[in-house]
């Protein structure tokens, strides 16, 4: 058996598969998001270890009698950051991905590096928003002195955990994001020292599939497993999608989106991040801010459980009666990162029923996909023929059509939805030679259960709207910014 773990913003999922990708058992434990000031997001970095270790404890002691578990791969939300002494006790709340608190911190770093200098560095003219290391760094040191200098390790959550489970501390280039340099061997000397003291304070890199050592509690019953550094989930995302040949592309739908499409070429592209190649293949991603958090945020607006919505939405047509909505909860990243957009919702009338916004809402998320879609496929300098649709969004029969409507092309759903645990797990199961490469036993694995394939009528409809909400983030940048004043003014 091989076993995956994946600490998410929503859930903490814990999976035993067969080498060959068979889901054999799981076990999720949900987590809470504290969002004490305008613009925060925070975690309990314990709330993540208690649930690994429960769900390992759980999937474990359901396996048959005499199955032996050979690894644990790990992967994790990244651009969050848990801020630790030296026994790994964690000094204040992990500050999430989502958060924006250092967002004018992150405007003065990123106005450092010209357009042509970020290209040299990191592959693209990317923008150095309030989720860097550095900048998360910078506003601690000037906002928690004091816990700023009892700090030992800034850690990401798979990190974290990885550390509690077998007593090393490392991590590997692609979590250490903007940090790494594009080789993903080493930390890029322009970005670390931008804040004094933070390059003592960062783990060393390995690679991924590199053991960290056995699980030191022998309460987990897991024997002698061998636990691998792991890496970012997008990157396990991109594994479990059998991303991993050129030509290929993957949407995950998870609390945010994104998407990723492997090429042999790197162009560099606005608002995509590209990874340090590997055996000649590049990959480029971009995450949104608010996929599944935007239905998550409208079902509670309405009252309503996420399941009722769904059925809502699927008792309107396409295109909303025109309604668009912008998914810009809390800013947005690829391709906009733009920290003061908000989201909206565009074209309601006196007529306009919440069935609608329902379908908008999800046909946002979707718009939000197929904006950064388009600059993965720039970044690729080829067309991506074959996409993948994974993530817990994807087990809605609606959402997945339209997508497919949205960006007018085939999805194929897979057998796994939630490919970033299984992705873990084959990074372990390389790490404990179970197989002999990522690309093997990706290909192993991976498959798809369903194709959605566009319908006609709804893609034109939905064709013209999109361009409505990519137009939209132009239209009303002034009035965003406006709004991001006042915003700041009233605290």
């Amino acid at each position: 058996m091989i076993l995956g773990v994946d600490i998410g913003t929503t859930s903490v999922k814990v999976a035993a598969f067969g080498p060959d990708g068979t889901l054999l058992r799981q076990h999720r434990t949900g987590c809470v998001i504290a969002r004490p000031c305008p613009g925060w997001a925070e975690q309990d970095p314990l709330d993540w270890w208690r649930s690994c270790v429960d769900g390992i404890s759980a999937v474990v002691s359901a396996l048959p009698a005499g199955s032996t578990v050979r690894s644990i791969g790990m992967v994790g939300q990244v651009n969050t950051h848990v801020f630790v002494d030296e026994h790994l006790q964690p000094l204040s709340p992990a500050i999430i991905w989502q958060d924006q608190r250092g967002s004018e911190i992150a405007a003065e770093i990123d106005a450092r590096f010209a357009p042509p200098v970020k290209v040299r560095l990191w592959g693209a003219p990317i923008t150095l928003d309030a989720s860097f290391t550095a900048s998360r760094a910078l506003w601690y040191a000037r906002n928690a002195p004091r816990e700023w200098a009892r700090t030992r390790w800034i850690l990401s959550p798979k990190d974290f955990v990885a550390a509690k489970l077998t007593g090393a501390i490392r991590t590997d280039g692609r979590a250490a994001v903007r940090l790494a340099d594009r080789t993903g061997t080493r930390y890029l000397p322009q970005a670390v020292d931008l804040v004094d003291g933070l390059a003592e304070r960062l783990p060393p890199i390995a690679e991924s599939t590199a053991p960290l050592g056995p699980v030191t509690d022998p309460q987990l019953g897991i024997g002698a497993a061998a636990v691998v550094v792991g890496t970012m989930d997008t990157f396990g995302d991109i594994v479990g999608t059998a991303t991993t040949q050129a030509g290929r592309a993957m949407i995950t739908i998870g609390t945010s989106l994104v998407a990723a499409g492997a090429s042999a070429r790197a162009v560099p592209t606005r608002g995509i991040a590209t990874f340090p190649p590997h055996a000649g293949l590049y990959v480029h991603a971009g995450p949104t801010q608010a996929a599944g958090d935007s239905l998550r945020w409208w079902s509670q607006a309405c009252g309503l459980d996420i399941d009722t919505v769904l059925a809502q939405a699927a008792g309107a047509s396409a295109g909303s009666a025109g309604v668009v909505f912008t998914p810009h909860l809390m800013g947005e990243r690829a391709p906009l990162w733009d920290a003061s957009v908000r989201g909206s919702f565009l074209g309601l009338s006196s007529a306009t029923t919440r069935d609608e916004m329902s379908r908008a809402v999800l046909e946002g998320v979707a718009m939000s996909a197929r904006h950064v879609f388009s600059g993965v496929e720039e970044a690729c300098a080829l067309p991506l023929s074959r996409v993948v649709l994974s993530g817990g969004g994807a087990r809605s029969d609606l959402w997945a059509q339209i997508h497919a409507d949205v960006l007018g092309r085939p999805v194929q759903r897979l057998r796994v939805h939630d490919s970033a645990v299984l992705g873990a797990a084959l990074l372990g199961a390389v790490g404990a030679g179970v197989h002999p490469d990522v690309e093997t036993a990706a290909d192993k694995a991976v498959e798809a259960d369903r194709v959605f394939t566009p319908i006609p009528a709804n893609a034109r409809r939905l064709d013209s709207l999109y361009e409505v909400y990519t137009a939209s983030h132009r239209a009303l940048a002034e009035i965003h910014s406006a709004l991001d004043v006042w915003r700041t003014a009233v605290g």
